[in-house]
C-alpha cells in the first residue's frame, strides 16, 4: 500500500564554504531567526560547518564576538606553521579556540539534526560526520589541503568538505529537510550591473609580519613565512594567495556543478567576491553582506514556507 509523510515538514540549511567569506554565514542566521525562520536541519561544510556547529550548540554570539574581535595582527597568532609536515599549518590553535567554547559537546546532545561534510582523501567519497564530539567533526571539515592536514577518523582519512559538495543541499534533503536554503559564499565571479575591473583582494602578511613585530616562533618559521607569504612588488601575489586563489576557483566549479544538479528551494548568494579568502578580519563587513543578502531572499524564503506549511516560530535561546 502506498503511503506519504504526513509528519511536519522541515527546513533545512545548507552553510557553504568559503573560508574567511564564511564569516557571512552569521549574518544569514541571524536575519532567518529575526525573521521567524529557524531551520530543523543544519549542514555545513568547511565554515559553513563551524558556524552551523556553533549556532546549534548555542555559541553564536561568542562566536560572532571573536570573529568581530579578530584584526590581522590576532590572526598571525593562530598561524602555527609546522615544517615538514603535509601542510602548512597545523591548527591547532584554532580547535583550541574552538574547544574553549565546545568542550566535548556531542552532535547527539544538540537538539536538531546537524553534520559536517567532509572528503575522504583516499577514495574521494563524500563523508558526513553525524556523530561524536561537534568539534572532532568540524575540524576535517574545514582541513583545506595544503593549510591544514588531513584528520584521521576510524579507518579514513578526511579533508576539506568544499572538495566534494561546497553547498551540501544534498546531505539536507537526505536528513529529512522539505525545504533547502542553500547559501554560496564561494561564488568568485558574481554578476554585477555594472562591469567593472576585479578587485584586488588580501593584503601582503609579510609585511604585516615585519611591521607589527613577529608572532611566530624560531628562525625556520620565520623563513617558511617569508617564503610562502612574501609578495614580490605590490601588483603580484604571493603564494599563499596564489593557493587560496586557486581552491577558491576548483570550489567554484563545483559548486555550480552541484548546485545545478540539486537546486536548494531557495538560494542566498552574497555579493563578497571582492574580499580576500584570507581576510578574517573583515568580519564585521562580511556578516552585514550576509544580512543584506538574506533580507533581499526573504520573500522568496517566506514564499517557499507558505506554500510547504512551514510555519514561522521564534526560537528560544
Amino acid at each position: 500500500m502506498l503511503t506519504v509523510d504526513d509528519s511536519s515538514p522541515k527546513l533545512a540549511i545548507a552553510l557553504g564554504g568559503g573560508v574567511a567569506r564564511g564569516w557571512a554565514h552569521i549574518g544569514v542566521l541571524r536575519t532567518l531567526l529575526a525573521n521567524g525562520i529557524v531551520p530543523d536541519i543544519v549542514c555545513g561544510t568547511s565554515i559553513g560547518a563551524i558556524v552551523g556547529g556553533c549556532y546549534l550548540a548555542g555559541k553564536l554570539d561568542p562566536l560572532e564576538a571573536w570573529a568581530r574581535s579578530l584584526t590581522r595582527m590576532r590572526m598571525l597568532r593562530y598561524l602555527d606553521f609546522q615544517i615538514g609536515q603535509p601542510s602548512l599549518l597545523a591548527g591547532d590553535r584554532l580547535i583550541e579556540e574552538l574547544r574553549d567554547h565546545l568542550d566535548e559537546l556531542t552532535i547527539e546532545q544538540l537538539d536538531r539534526p546537524f553534520a559536517a561534510v567532509c572528503a575522504d582523501l583516499a577514495t574521494g567519497q563524500e563523508v558526513w560526520l553525524r556523530h561524536g564530539p561537534v568539534v572532532d567533526a568540524i575540524r576535517p571539515s574545514f582541513a583545506m589541503p595544503g593549510v591544514f592536514p588531513p584528520v584521521t577518523v576510524g579507518s579514513r582519512m578526511l579533508m576539506d568538505g568544499g572538495l566534494v559538495n561546497p553547498v551540501p543541499v544534498s546531505t539536507c534533503r537526505a536528513l529529512g529537510g522539505h525545504m533547502v536554503i542553500g547559501v554560496n559564499v564561494n561564488d568568485l565571479f558574481q554578476r554585477l550591473a555594472t562591469p567593472r575591473p576585479p578587485e584586488k583582494t588580501g593584503f601582503n602578511l609579510l609585511d604585516l609580519l615585519e611591521r607589527e613585530g613577529n608572532p611566530i616562533d624560531g628562525a625556520g618559521m620565520t623563513r617558511l613565512a617569508r617564503r610562502v607569504f612574501r609578495r614580490e612588488t605590490a601588483d603580484k601575489t604571493s603564494i599563499f594567495e596564489i593557493m587560496l586563489t586557486s581552491l577558491g576557483m576548483l570550489l567554484d566549479r563545483i559548486t555550480k556543478s552541484r548546485l545545478a544538479g540539486d537546486p536548494p528551494d531557495v538560494l542566498i548568494e552574497p555579493r563578497i567576491s571582492h574580499i580576500g579568502f584570507h581576510e578574517f578580519d573583515r568580519s564585521g563587513e562580511l556578516i552585514d553582506i550576509g544580512r543584506k543578502a538574506t533580507e533581499k531572499a526573504l520573500p522568496d524564503i517566506l514564499a517557499t514556507m507558505e506554500t510547504l506549511g512551514i510555519p514561522r516560530r521564534i526560537e528560544v535561546a
